[in-house]
C-alpha cells in the first residue's frame, strides 16, 4: 500500500477537498472528537497519510509506511516518522493517547497494529480507532469499488465489529465506549451532517471505538 499512496498521494489528498470527501471527513473527525474530550498527550496517530485527522482533532506525532503522505502531513504541522504500524519506532509507554483512522483496512497485520498501539500507549493511556465495519452497507459499497478499479480499496480488508472487538482482547485492550455516524445510504454526492449516536451500529458508514491498556490483576 505504500506504493499506491506514494504514487496517488495528490488524488488521496484531493479527495478531502471534494463536495463528498469534505462532508464525510466533517462527520468523521466529529465521531471521533465525541471520544476525544479526556485524552492525554503526547499523542500519535498511526497511519497519519497526508494529516487531515491529525491537524483537525490536533494530534502530535504522525507515523506512515509512505515518505510521500509524510510531506504532506509535516506541511499542516505534523511532526512526522516514517515507520511501520507492525513495528513503530517508539519507546514502550510513548504516548498518552494513540489514534488508528481509515488505517486498519489497508495493513497486513492488523493485530500486530494494535498490539505496537497498546505497547506506546501508558499505562492509563486511550486508544481511538476510526473504521468502517464489516458489515456497514458503506463496506460493501467500498468492496464494490475496489473491484472495478479503485486503487486504494481494491486491497483494502474490512473487519467486522466481533472480530474487531477479539483482535483488541488478544493485543490486551478493553473496549470503553464507541459512538457512530453516517447512516445515509452509500452515495458519492455529498451527506448532511448528522449527530453522532453513542454505541455501535451495523447500519452506520463510520464507527469509532475507545479503547483502554488491560491492566494485570494486583496480587492479594
Amino acid at each position: 500500500m505504500s506504493q499506491v499512496f506514494d504514487a496517488f498521494v495528490e488524488r488521496y489528498d484531493a479527495w478531502f477537498d471534494s463536495p463528498f470527501g469534505k462532508s464525510a471527513f466533517e462527520l468523521e473527525k466529529s465521531c471521533i472528537a465525541s471520544l476525544s474530550q479526556d485524552l492525554r498527550g503526547p499523542s500519535l496517530e498511526i497511519g497519519v497519510g497526508t494529516g487531515r485527522f491529525a491537524e483537525a482533532l490536533g494530534i502530535e506525532y504522525g507515523v506512515d509506511v509512505s515518505g510521500r503522505v509524510l510531506e504532506f502531513a509535516k506541511r499542516r504541522g505534523i511532526t512526522v516518522v516514517r515507520g511501520s504500524g507492525e513495528e513503530l519506532p517508539f519507546r514502550d509507554e510513548s504516548f498518552g493517547s494513540v489514534f488508528i483512522i481509515v488505517t486498519l483496512c489497508f495493513v497486513e497485520r492488523p493485530e500486530k497494529v494494535l498490539q505496537e498501539a497498546s505497547r506506546v500507549l501508558t499505562k492509563d493511556g486511550k486508544l481511538i480507532i476510526g473504521l468502517i465495519l464489516r458489515e456497514s452497507p458503506w463496506a460493501r459499497f467500498y468492496i464494490k469499488k475496489g473491484k472495478t478499479g479503485n486503487v486504494f480499496y481494491k486491497n483494502a480488508t474490512f473487519y467486522s465489529f466481533d472480530e474487531l472487538k477479539l483482535m483488541m482482547e488478544k493485543s490486551g485492550l478493553n473496549v470503553i465506549d464507541v459512538c457512530s455516524t453516517i447512516f445515509q445510504k452509500p452515495t458519492e454526492k455529498p451527506l448532511r451532517f448528522e449527530v453522532p449516536r453513542r454505541g455501535y451500529y451495523k447500519k452506520a458508514g463510520f464507527v469509532a471505538v475507545k479503547a483502554g491498556k488491560k491492566l494485570p490483576v494486583a496480587d492479594i
